[in-house]
Protein backbone atom coordinates (compact mmCIF):
# COMPACT_ATOMS: atom_id res chain seq x y z
CA UNK A 1 0.00 0.00 0.00
CA UNK A 2 1.50 3.37 -1.01
CA UNK A 3 2.40 5.39 2.08
CA UNK A 4 3.55 8.85 2.95
CA UNK A 5 3.67 9.62 6.65
CA UNK A 6 4.17 13.15 7.95
CA UNK A 7 3.90 14.17 11.59
CA UNK A 8 3.31 17.70 12.69
CA UNK A 9 3.46 19.06 16.22
CA UNK A 10 0.24 21.00 16.06
CA UNK A 11 -2.98 20.87 18.00
CA UNK A 12 -4.95 18.29 15.98
CA UNK A 13 -8.60 17.38 15.84
CA UNK A 14 -10.12 20.83 15.41
CA UNK A 15 -12.13 19.92 12.34
CA UNK A 16 -15.87 19.49 12.70
CA UNK A 17 -17.00 15.94 13.48
CA UNK A 18 -19.26 14.69 10.70
CA UNK A 19 -22.77 13.64 11.68
CA UNK A 20 -24.39 13.50 8.23
CA UNK A 21 -24.67 10.26 6.27
CA UNK A 22 -22.99 11.68 3.14
CA UNK A 23 -20.15 14.20 3.03
CA UNK A 24 -18.85 15.66 -0.22
CA UNK A 25 -15.13 16.39 -0.22
CA UNK A 26 -14.03 19.79 -1.47
CA UNK A 27 -13.29 18.63 -4.99
CA UNK A 28 -16.84 17.11 -5.17
CA UNK A 29 -15.68 13.89 -6.82
CA UNK A 30 -15.68 11.74 -3.69
CA UNK A 31 -18.59 11.38 -1.27
CA UNK A 32 -17.67 9.85 2.07
CA UNK A 33 -20.24 7.72 3.88
CA UNK A 34 -18.41 6.38 6.94
CA UNK A 35 -15.10 4.96 8.17
CA UNK A 36 -14.27 1.71 9.95
CA UNK A 37 -11.29 0.06 11.60
CA UNK A 38 -10.40 -3.22 9.89
CA UNK A 39 -7.65 -5.39 11.38
CA UNK A 40 -8.48 -8.70 9.66
CA UNK A 41 -5.25 -8.52 7.61
CA UNK A 42 -3.52 -5.31 8.70
CA UNK A 43 -4.49 -2.39 10.90
CA UNK A 44 -6.23 -0.23 8.31
CA UNK A 45 -8.96 2.36 8.22
CA UNK A 46 -11.51 1.57 5.52
CA UNK A 47 -13.49 4.61 4.41
CA UNK A 48 -16.62 3.72 2.45
CA UNK A 49 -17.40 6.21 -0.29
CA UNK A 50 -19.16 6.85 -3.57
CA UNK A 51 -16.82 8.18 -6.25
CA UNK A 52 -16.96 9.50 -9.78
CA UNK A 53 -15.02 6.74 -11.48
CA UNK A 54 -13.31 8.79 -14.17
CA UNK A 55 -12.50 11.77 -11.93
CA UNK A 56 -11.26 10.29 -8.67
CA UNK A 57 -7.76 11.50 -7.74
CA UNK A 58 -5.07 10.64 -5.21
CA UNK A 59 -6.38 10.82 -1.68
CA UNK A 60 -4.73 10.98 1.74
CA UNK A 61 -5.90 9.95 5.20
CA UNK A 62 -5.17 12.54 7.87
CA UNK A 63 -5.22 10.61 11.13
CA UNK A 64 -5.90 12.41 14.37
CA UNK A 65 -3.67 10.56 16.85
CA UNK A 66 -5.13 10.08 20.32
CA UNK A 67 -2.03 11.36 22.10
CA UNK A 68 0.96 13.61 21.54
CA UNK A 69 -0.80 16.34 19.59
CA UNK A 70 0.12 14.78 16.25
CA UNK A 71 -1.39 14.38 12.81
CA UNK A 72 -0.20 11.44 10.72
CA UNK A 73 -0.80 11.62 6.98
CA UNK A 74 -0.93 8.41 4.92
CA UNK A 75 -1.51 8.08 1.20
CA UNK A 76 -4.64 6.05 0.52
CA UNK A 77 -5.34 3.19 -1.81
CA UNK A 78 -8.64 3.83 -3.62
CA UNK A 79 -10.17 0.41 -4.20
CA UNK A 80 -13.01 0.87 -6.68
CA UNK A 81 -15.57 -1.91 -6.64
CA UNK A 82 -15.58 -3.84 -9.90
CA UNK A 83 -19.37 -4.00 -10.27
CA UNK A 84 -19.81 -0.59 -11.88
CA UNK A 85 -22.54 -1.47 -14.42
CA UNK A 86 -21.15 1.36 -16.58
CA UNK A 87 -22.53 4.01 -14.22
CA UNK A 88 -20.42 7.15 -13.65
CA UNK A 89 -20.78 7.00 -9.83
CA UNK A 90 -20.31 3.96 -7.64
CA UNK A 91 -18.82 2.42 -4.53
CA UNK A 92 -15.18 2.54 -3.49
CA UNK A 93 -13.11 1.79 -0.39
CA UNK A 94 -10.53 4.39 0.58
CA UNK A 95 -8.03 2.27 2.52
CA UNK A 96 -5.17 3.63 4.65
CA UNK A 97 -2.66 1.76 6.77
CA UNK A 98 -2.96 3.10 10.30
CA UNK A 99 0.27 4.54 11.73
CA UNK A 100 1.87 2.76 14.67
CA UNK A 101 1.55 4.22 18.15
CA UNK A 102 -1.30 6.46 17.04
CA UNK A 103 -4.63 4.68 17.86
CA UNK A 104 -6.62 7.21 15.83
CA UNK A 105 -10.25 7.84 16.72
CA UNK A 106 -10.87 10.15 13.78
CA UNK A 107 -9.72 10.47 10.19
CA UNK A 108 -10.04 13.19 7.56
CA UNK A 109 -9.76 12.61 3.82
CA UNK A 110 -7.92 15.12 1.64
CA UNK A 111 -6.67 15.23 -1.93
CA UNK A 112 -3.29 16.56 -0.78
CA UNK A 113 -0.71 15.80 1.95
CA UNK A 114 -0.61 19.52 2.70
CA UNK A 115 -3.11 21.99 4.07
CA UNK A 116 -4.82 23.02 7.28
CA UNK A 117 -6.20 20.15 9.31
CA UNK A 118 -8.73 22.29 11.18
CA UNK A 119 -10.50 22.95 7.87
CA UNK A 120 -11.09 19.25 7.19
CA UNK A 121 -14.19 17.39 8.41
CA UNK A 122 -13.43 14.49 10.78
CA UNK A 123 -14.96 11.03 10.52
CA UNK A 124 -15.18 8.78 13.54
CA UNK A 125 -13.39 5.47 12.96
CA UNK A 126 -15.95 2.88 14.04
CA UNK A 127 -15.43 -0.79 14.94
CA UNK A 128 -12.29 0.13 16.86
CA UNK A 129 -13.14 -2.24 19.71
CA UNK A 130 -14.84 -5.49 18.63
CA UNK A 131 -17.66 -6.56 20.94
CA UNK A 132 -17.48 -9.70 23.03
CA UNK A 133 -21.08 -10.60 22.23
CA UNK A 134 -23.62 -9.77 19.54
CA UNK A 135 -26.68 -7.63 20.16
CA UNK A 136 -28.52 -9.41 17.34
CA UNK A 137 -28.53 -12.86 15.75
CA UNK A 138 -29.81 -11.55 12.40
CA UNK A 139 -29.85 -7.95 11.16
CA UNK A 140 -31.60 -6.87 7.96
CA UNK A 141 -29.76 -4.56 5.59
CA UNK A 142 -32.48 -3.10 3.38
CA UNK A 143 -31.59 -0.97 0.39
CA UNK A 144 -32.71 2.58 -0.38
CA UNK A 145 -36.36 3.55 0.15
CA UNK A 146 -37.25 5.98 -2.64
CA UNK A 147 -40.04 6.98 -5.03
CA UNK A 148 -42.17 8.37 -2.17
CA UNK A 149 -42.60 4.76 -1.09
CA UNK A 150 -46.14 4.02 0.10
CA UNK A 151 -46.53 0.22 -0.02
CA UNK A 152 -47.55 0.25 3.64
CA UNK A 153 -49.26 -3.15 3.95
CA UNK A 154 -46.45 -5.10 2.28
CA UNK A 155 -43.86 -3.21 4.33
CA UNK A 156 -45.57 -4.13 7.60
CA UNK A 157 -46.05 -7.73 6.45
CA UNK A 158 -42.38 -7.98 5.48
CA UNK A 159 -41.08 -6.51 8.76
CA UNK A 160 -43.33 -8.80 10.80
CA UNK A 161 -42.26 -11.76 8.67
CA UNK A 162 -38.59 -10.91 9.22
CA UNK A 163 -39.24 -10.84 12.97
CA UNK A 164 -40.97 -14.24 12.84
CA UNK A 165 -37.99 -15.67 10.96
CA UNK A 166 -35.56 -14.33 13.55
CA UNK A 167 -34.45 -10.79 12.69
CA UNK A 168 -33.94 -8.51 15.68
CA UNK A 169 -33.00 -5.37 13.75
CA UNK A 170 -33.46 -3.79 10.33
CA UNK A 171 -31.53 -0.86 8.85
CA UNK A 172 -33.23 1.19 6.15
CA UNK A 173 -31.59 3.98 4.17
CA UNK A 174 -34.41 6.42 3.41
CA UNK A 175 -34.33 8.84 0.46
CA UNK A 176 -38.05 9.60 0.60
CA UNK A 177 -41.42 8.05 1.44
CA UNK A 178 -45.06 9.04 1.99
CA UNK A 179 -46.30 10.67 5.21
CA UNK A 180 -48.17 7.48 6.08
CA UNK A 181 -45.04 5.42 5.55
CA UNK A 182 -43.14 7.83 7.78
CA UNK A 183 -45.65 7.08 10.56
CA UNK A 184 -44.96 3.38 10.13
CA UNK A 185 -41.20 3.90 10.24
CA UNK A 186 -41.54 5.98 13.41
CA UNK A 187 -43.53 3.19 15.04
CA UNK A 188 -40.87 0.57 14.31
CA UNK A 189 -38.07 2.93 15.33
CA UNK A 190 -39.79 3.48 18.70
CA UNK A 191 -40.27 -0.28 19.00
CA UNK A 192 -36.53 -0.78 18.46
CA UNK A 193 -36.90 -2.91 15.36
CA UNK A 194 -35.81 -0.40 12.73
CA UNK A 195 -32.95 2.08 12.46
CA UNK A 196 -33.55 4.75 9.82
CA UNK A 197 -30.51 6.22 8.13
CA UNK A 198 -31.16 9.39 6.07
CA UNK A 199 -29.89 9.06 2.51
CA UNK A 200 -30.10 12.45 0.69
CA UNK A 201 -28.05 11.24 -2.27
CA UNK A 202 -29.51 13.70 -4.82
CA UNK A 203 -28.19 16.62 -2.77
CA UNK A 204 -24.72 15.44 -3.82
CA UNK A 205 -25.14 13.52 -7.07
CA UNK A 206 -27.18 14.92 -9.96
CA UNK A 207 -28.91 11.70 -10.90
CA UNK A 208 -31.09 13.42 -13.52
CA UNK A 209 -28.00 14.00 -15.65
CA UNK A 210 -27.37 10.25 -15.97
CA UNK A 211 -28.55 8.41 -19.07
CA UNK A 212 -29.94 5.51 -17.07
CA UNK A 213 -33.03 5.53 -14.89
CA UNK A 214 -33.30 5.86 -11.11
CA UNK A 215 -34.52 2.26 -11.07
CA UNK A 216 -31.21 1.03 -12.53
CA UNK A 217 -28.95 2.68 -9.99
CA UNK A 218 -31.45 2.43 -7.13
CA UNK A 219 -30.02 5.60 -5.59
CA UNK A 220 -26.72 3.99 -4.59
CA UNK A 221 -28.06 0.60 -3.52
CA UNK A 222 -24.70 -1.23 -3.54
CA UNK A 223 -23.07 1.54 -1.51
CA UNK A 224 -25.61 1.41 1.32
CA UNK A 225 -25.53 -2.39 1.51
CA UNK A 226 -21.73 -2.32 1.71
CA UNK A 227 -21.90 0.28 4.47
CA UNK A 228 -24.54 -1.71 6.36
CA UNK A 229 -22.29 -4.78 6.49
CA UNK A 230 -19.55 -2.77 8.20
CA UNK A 231 -22.01 -1.02 10.53
CA UNK A 232 -23.03 -4.44 11.82
CA UNK A 233 -19.66 -6.17 11.64
CA UNK A 234 -19.48 -6.72 15.40
CA UNK A 235 -23.12 -6.09 16.32
CA UNK A 236 -24.80 -8.99 14.54
CA UNK A 237 -23.86 -12.64 14.08
CA UNK A 238 -25.38 -12.63 10.59
CA UNK A 239 -26.49 -9.94 8.19
CA UNK A 240 -29.32 -10.44 5.69
CA UNK A 241 -29.02 -8.47 2.45
CA UNK A 242 -32.24 -8.00 0.50
CA UNK A 243 -34.96 -5.53 -0.49
CA UNK A 244 -38.15 -4.77 1.42
CA UNK A 245 -40.25 -6.64 -1.18
CA UNK A 246 -38.11 -9.77 -0.79
CA UNK A 247 -38.15 -12.48 1.88
CA UNK A 248 -35.63 -15.28 2.28
CA UNK A 249 -38.17 -18.03 2.91
CA UNK A 250 -37.07 -21.36 4.46
CA UNK A 251 -38.73 -24.46 3.01
CA UNK A 252 -37.71 -26.99 5.67
CA UNK A 253 -37.42 -24.79 8.76
CA UNK A 254 -39.46 -22.12 10.51
CA UNK A 255 -36.61 -19.76 11.40
CA UNK A 256 -33.42 -18.49 9.81
CA UNK A 257 -31.44 -19.71 12.81
CA UNK A 258 -32.46 -23.35 12.42
CA UNK A 259 -31.98 -23.11 8.66
CA UNK A 260 -28.47 -21.61 8.90
CA UNK A 261 -27.48 -24.08 11.64
CA UNK A 262 -28.54 -26.93 9.35
CA UNK A 263 -26.62 -25.47 6.41
CA UNK A 264 -23.55 -24.90 8.60
CA UNK A 265 -23.66 -28.47 9.94
CA UNK A 266 -23.52 -29.77 6.38
CA UNK A 267 -21.05 -27.10 5.17
CA UNK A 268 -18.95 -25.95 8.16
CA UNK A 269 -16.53 -23.97 5.98
CA UNK A 270 -19.31 -21.78 4.53
CA UNK A 271 -20.22 -18.38 5.93
CA UNK A 272 -21.90 -16.78 2.90
CA UNK A 273 -25.22 -18.19 1.72
CA UNK A 274 -26.94 -17.26 -1.56
CA UNK A 275 -30.67 -17.70 -2.14
CA UNK A 276 -32.15 -17.83 -5.64
CA UNK A 277 -34.96 -15.44 -6.50
CA UNK A 278 -38.47 -16.68 -7.25
CA UNK A 279 -40.74 -14.00 -8.70
CA UNK A 280 -44.39 -13.79 -7.66
CA UNK A 281 -45.94 -11.10 -9.90
CA UNK A 282 -48.29 -8.60 -8.26
CA UNK A 283 -50.64 -8.77 -11.24
CA UNK A 284 -51.85 -12.30 -10.36
CA UNK A 285 -53.94 -12.89 -7.24
CA UNK A 286 -55.04 -16.08 -5.53
CA UNK A 287 -58.73 -16.76 -6.00
CA UNK A 288 -58.82 -17.65 -2.30
CA UNK A 289 -58.24 -14.83 0.17
CA UNK A 290 -56.80 -16.71 3.14
CA UNK A 291 -56.97 -13.51 5.17
CA UNK A 292 -60.27 -11.71 4.80
CA UNK A 293 -59.78 -8.77 7.15
CA UNK A 294 -61.70 -5.67 6.01
CA UNK A 295 -59.27 -3.25 7.69
CA UNK A 296 -56.39 -4.56 5.58
CA UNK A 297 -58.22 -3.44 2.45
CA UNK A 298 -57.99 0.25 3.35
CA UNK A 299 -54.26 0.08 4.05
CA UNK A 300 -52.30 1.07 0.90
CA UNK A 301 -50.13 -1.67 -0.50
CA UNK A 302 -49.88 -5.29 -1.52
CA UNK A 303 -51.11 -8.26 0.51
CA UNK A 304 -48.37 -10.82 -0.09
CA UNK A 305 -50.55 -13.66 1.20
CA UNK A 306 -52.63 -13.35 -1.97
CA UNK A 307 -49.63 -13.81 -4.28
CA UNK A 308 -48.94 -17.54 -4.55
CA UNK A 309 -48.25 -17.90 -8.28
CA UNK A 310 -44.61 -17.68 -9.28
CA UNK A 311 -42.84 -17.55 -12.57
CA UNK A 312 -40.78 -20.56 -13.63
CA UNK A 313 -37.09 -19.78 -13.35
CA UNK A 314 -35.27 -19.15 -16.59
CA UNK A 315 -32.80 -22.02 -16.87
CA UNK A 316 -30.81 -20.30 -19.62
CA UNK A 317 -29.75 -17.36 -17.45
CA UNK A 318 -28.05 -16.95 -14.08
CA UNK A 319 -30.91 -15.96 -11.78
CA UNK A 320 -30.30 -13.23 -9.24
CA UNK A 321 -29.64 -14.18 -5.63
CA UNK A 322 -29.62 -12.43 -2.27
CA UNK A 323 -27.55 -13.28 0.78
CA UNK A 324 -27.23 -14.14 4.44
CA UNK A 325 -23.61 -13.57 5.47
CA UNK A 326 -21.27 -13.59 8.40
CA UNK A 327 -20.21 -9.92 8.11
CA UNK A 328 -16.78 -10.59 9.58
CA UNK A 329 -16.01 -12.73 6.52
CA UNK A 330 -17.01 -10.04 4.00
CA UNK A 331 -14.62 -7.46 2.55
CA UNK A 332 -16.71 -6.01 -0.28
CA UNK A 333 -20.34 -6.60 -1.14
CA UNK A 334 -22.73 -5.57 -3.85
CA UNK A 335 -26.44 -6.02 -4.55
CA UNK A 336 -26.36 -9.60 -5.81
CA UNK A 337 -22.83 -10.74 -5.07
CA UNK A 338 -19.94 -10.73 -2.63
CA UNK A 339 -16.99 -9.14 -4.40
CA UNK A 340 -14.28 -10.00 -1.86
CA UNK A 341 -14.43 -12.26 1.18
CA UNK A 342 -12.59 -14.62 3.51
CA UNK A 343 -15.09 -17.44 3.05
CA UNK A 344 -16.38 -19.89 0.52
CA UNK A 345 -19.95 -19.37 -0.64
CA UNK A 346 -22.91 -21.73 -0.83
CA UNK A 347 -25.74 -21.53 -3.34
CA UNK A 348 -28.61 -22.81 -1.24
CA UNK A 349 -30.88 -25.20 -3.21
CA UNK A 350 -34.47 -24.12 -3.73
CA UNK A 351 -35.83 -27.07 -1.79
CA UNK A 352 -34.11 -25.63 1.31
CA UNK A 353 -35.05 -21.95 0.85
CA UNK A 354 -36.11 -19.44 -1.78
CA UNK A 355 -36.01 -15.70 -2.19
CA UNK A 356 -39.70 -14.80 -2.34
CA UNK A 357 -40.10 -11.61 -4.43
CA UNK A 358 -43.43 -9.83 -4.82
CA UNK A 359 -43.26 -6.60 -6.78
CA UNK A 360 -44.34 -4.95 -10.02
CA UNK A 361 -42.75 -6.52 -13.04
CA UNK A 362 -40.01 -4.62 -14.85
CA UNK A 363 -39.92 -7.07 -17.74
CA UNK A 364 -42.50 -8.60 -20.08
CA UNK A 365 -44.79 -10.71 -17.95
CA UNK A 366 -45.02 -14.45 -18.44
CA UNK A 367 -48.54 -15.57 -19.42
CA UNK A 368 -50.60 -16.65 -16.42
CA UNK A 369 -51.05 -20.19 -17.74
CA UNK A 370 -47.32 -20.84 -17.27
CA UNK A 371 -47.21 -19.70 -13.64
CA UNK A 372 -46.63 -22.26 -10.88
CA UNK A 373 -48.85 -22.37 -7.80
CA UNK A 374 -46.59 -22.15 -4.74
CA UNK A 375 -48.15 -21.67 -1.30
CA UNK A 376 -44.91 -21.73 0.71
CA UNK A 377 -45.74 -18.32 2.21
CA UNK A 378 -48.95 -19.81 3.67
CA UNK A 379 -46.92 -21.88 6.11
CA UNK A 380 -46.66 -18.67 8.11
CA UNK A 381 -50.22 -17.53 7.48
CA UNK A 382 -51.57 -17.70 11.05
CA UNK A 383 -48.55 -16.24 12.86
CA UNK A 384 -48.04 -13.52 10.23
CA UNK A 385 -51.71 -12.51 10.30
CA UNK A 386 -51.68 -12.22 14.08
CA UNK A 387 -48.50 -10.12 14.07
CA UNK A 388 -49.72 -7.81 11.29
CA UNK A 389 -53.07 -7.31 13.02
CA UNK A 390 -51.29 -6.46 16.26
CA UNK A 391 -49.01 -3.98 14.50
CA UNK A 392 -51.89 -2.33 12.63
CA UNK A 393 -53.92 -1.96 15.81
CA UNK A 394 -51.03 -0.37 17.67
CA UNK A 395 -50.22 1.98 14.82
CA UNK A 396 -53.60 2.89 13.41
CA UNK A 397 -56.70 1.59 15.12
CA UNK A 398 -55.96 3.57 18.27
CA UNK A 399 -55.51 6.62 16.05
CA UNK A 400 -58.23 5.71 13.58
CA UNK A 401 -59.34 9.23 12.70
CA UNK A 402 -55.78 10.36 12.05
CA UNK A 403 -55.12 7.23 9.98
CA UNK A 404 -58.28 7.64 7.89
CA UNK A 405 -57.30 11.25 7.35
CA UNK A 406 -53.89 10.11 6.12
CA UNK A 407 -55.53 7.63 3.77
CA UNK A 408 -57.87 10.31 2.42
CA UNK A 409 -54.92 12.57 1.63
CA UNK A 410 -53.48 9.88 -0.64
CA UNK A 411 -56.35 10.21 -3.14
Amino acid sequence: MPRLTIKRSIDPCKGEIVKETITALNHNKTFVISSYHDNREQNVTRVIAAVRYKKVQDLYCWFCCSHGGLISIVRATVDIHPERLEFPVGTADIVCLEPKDCSPKYVSIHMSPGGKVDELPRFEIKNRVPRDSFSAEFTLCLSVMFGNYNNVLQFIQSIEMYKILGAQKALIYVYNCSQLMEQVLNYYVAEGTIEVIPWPITSYVNISSFWYSYQDWRYGKSTVLHDCVYRNMYKSKYVVLNDIDEIILPMKHLTWKSMINSLKDANPEMDIFFFEDHFFPQSVLSSVDVVNIPFWKIVPGTNILRHIYREPNKLWINNFRKMIVNPRKVVQTSDHSILKSYSRTLKVPSDAAILYICREHNEKEIPEKYLIRDTAIWRFNVSLTDKVNEALKKQFLRKRNKFLGSIANLF
